[in-house]
């Protein structure tokens, strides 16, 4: 993705980006591999997650010794925009959703990325936890739309 002007940024779709694509982008043994990579070439936009999900992430490519740093040059190519996610009024946040989708369930991470739907007012996400963001909804009552479709 190349660098926007604000007047391209404006038009741009944006996307939220959830652990598990990052994690199955980078590991070709993954059975989500191939759709996630395909999935990718098609989006073209802005993607932005948060600090729990690239946590969760590197956590679970720390197996592979050149996870970690893979994923930090995939979110640099991509220009992944990064936004905070561990401050207290998010962990409060945070903790009120994991409790109301407690059935669901809902982590940590979801509950970010819910809370950065929101915030940044995106709803389009790409994830493979369809069933978890089929049923969430920001605190607008917003529903996400989920990619890659299956």
């Amino acid at each position: 993705m190349g660098q926007a002007t604000p007047a391209t940024q404006l038009a741009m779709r944006t996307f939220i980006l959830d652990t598990g694509p990052l994690v199955a982008y980078l590991d070709e043994a993954d059975p989500f591999h191939s759709s996630v990579a395909a999935c990718f070439g098609d989006v073209s936009g802005m993607l932005c997650s948060t600090s729990a999900v690239i946590t969760e992430a590197m956590h679970l490519l720390e197996d592979d010794r050149d996870g970690p740093r893979r994923l930090a040059e995939l979110t640099a190519a991509a220009e992944v925009h990064i936004f905070e996610s561990t401050q207290p009024n998010h962990l409060f946040a945070a903790a009120a959703l994991m409790a109301k989708y407690s059935n669901v369930p809902m982590d940590f991470a979801d509950a970010t990325l819910v809370l950065l739907g929101d915030e940044i007012g995106v709803n389009e996400i790409i994830t493979l936890d369809r069933r978890g963001f089929s049923t969430y909804r920001t605190a607008k009552g917003r529903s996400f739309s989920v990619t890659p479709k299956r």
